[in-house]
């Protein structure tokens, strides 16, 4: 039965990307996705080891991923009214296994909704209903999506609204109950109704705008609690040849993303047994320069505060760089360096890791986007002993290093998007 299951979705997968290719072309249609992929092998002679505090952190990703992740599918339009009016619907697949080979990974519906675009009464903006990404952009370096509103639901997108773009939308999250397994009694619910605000590129100064984003969520179940989150973003762009953000957001209870879906993710619904005594506290600046043709590099500085009644105070911080040079426009020779520092609730010695990758790439381009990259790489990670038990939890080949603290992996890995 399992068999013939899988069977099935590779079928719809293989049938997504037929379509999707076949009509790549296609003015009326477009086929884009993400992939990466690998394997390796660690100085303790297992599988390909990562380096990671684990817990409410994001790990250094260059050379330090050891899994693999696709999604992709079709954006094409539907119908078009007589007015103008035009119904564009999408639909993708994703794929993850946390290990090199996910062939055997449980595709899953990614995005599935319909937009009505070219509406007079929205002023420029659209009108949507389905499950989709929304509003995440994300730190490249620590693949954290900062802020994170994806959900099933349905909105109003970037409406012209004085200098800038305003939209609104509302989910449904963790839209399930809670049962007693003895009388099979209805007991209360996970779901959250959530409803989201932002406004686009408010110009502040010379090529700089404010973005800002608010969430409010309400609980549907009994003995849960409400929450809500508040982001505010800098962005500066023609930084030397890139771009900053500075940002700043705080929530409180689910406001946090602490027990949602997946990752602690701000902006979407976390778990409503949160109180108000839960907050998240995130400060942060990523900047991506390219001052010259061949040099490129990422930063990132950032500071979270985790606070709770029952948990005590925790806080994340990190520091790291990836510099990038590209001899020639399909060769590039990457680093990356990253430092992080957890504090403990019960004030016991911080935990501490570095992590040092060397990568020589096979690229499209020389740009820090340009992708897709083939890439072999080395990478090195030292943490104190405070953080061995931490490390050994969140790597993904088990605790290979033991009483160690430092250990290496090698491999290679693709990663493209289109």
């Amino acid at each position: 039965m399992k068999y013939s299951k899988l069977r099935g979705m590779s079928a719809l997968v293989a049938l997504a990307l037929s379509a999707g290719m076949a009509h790549a072309s296609d003015a009326e249609g477009e086929f884009h996705g993400y992939l990466r992929a690998g394997a390796g092998s660690s100085s303790e002679k297992g599988p390909q080891s990562c380096f990671d505090l684990g817990g409410n952190t994001m790990k250094y990703r260059l050379g330090n991923e050891c899994d693999s992740y696709f999604e992709g599918g079709y954006t094409k339009e539907l119908a078009k009214s007589a007015n103008g009016v035009s119904f564009v619907g999408t639909f993708w697949l994703d794929a993850y296994k946390n290990g090199s080979d996910f062939g055997n990974a449980k595709p899953e519906i990614a995005k599935a909704y319909v937009e009505a675009k070219g509406l007079d009464f929205l002023n420029g903006g659209v009108a949507w209903i389905g499950k989709r990404y929304y509003f995440r952009p994300d730190i490249h370096m620590l693949d954290l999506q900062y802020i994170n509103l994806n959900g099933t639901g349905g909105g109003f997108d970037k409406i012209g609204f004085g200098p800038g773009k305003a939209s609104y939308a509302i989910f449904k999250d963790n839209d399930s109950n809670v049962f007693d397994p003895k009388t099979g009694k209805q007991l209360s619910s996970d779901a959250a109704l959530r409803q989201n605000f932002a406004y686009e590129g408010l110009p502040v100064n010379q090529d700089g705008t404010i973005d800002a984003a608010v969430s409010l969520i309400s609980a549907q179940g009994t003995d849960r609690h409400n929450g809500w989150q508040l982001s505010v973003f800098h962005k500066q762009d023609k930084v030397f040849g890139g771009s900053n953000t500075f940002g700043i957001q705080y929530g409180v209870g689910p406001g946090t993303g602490v027990g949602g879906p997946c990752c602690g993710r701000i902006g979407s619904s976390g778990s409503t047994l949160l109180g108000s005594d839960v907050t998240r506290l995130r400060i942060f600046n990523d900047l991506v320069i390219q001052p010259t043709r061949q040099f490129s590099m990422e930063f990132v500085a950032l500071m979270q505060r985790d606070k709770s009644n029952a948990g005590g105070s925790s806080t994340w911080t990190t520091l790291g760089t990836r510099p990038v040079y590209a001899f020639t426009q399909n060769f590039k020779l990457q680093a990356e360096l990253g430092t992080s520092r957890v504090t403990q609730p019960n004030g016991g010695e911080a935990l501490r890791l570095t992590k040092l990758t060397i990568a020589p790439t096979i690229t499209m381009g020389e740009s820090y986007w340009s992708r897709p990259e083939l890439r072999a790489f080395v990478t090195y990670g030292k943490w104190n002993n405070a953080a061995t038990a931490a490390v050994n939890a969140s790597n993904n080949s088990g605790p290979v290093y033991g009483n160690n603290t430092s250990g290496t992996s090698v491999g290679i890995q693709l990663e493209t998007w289109f």
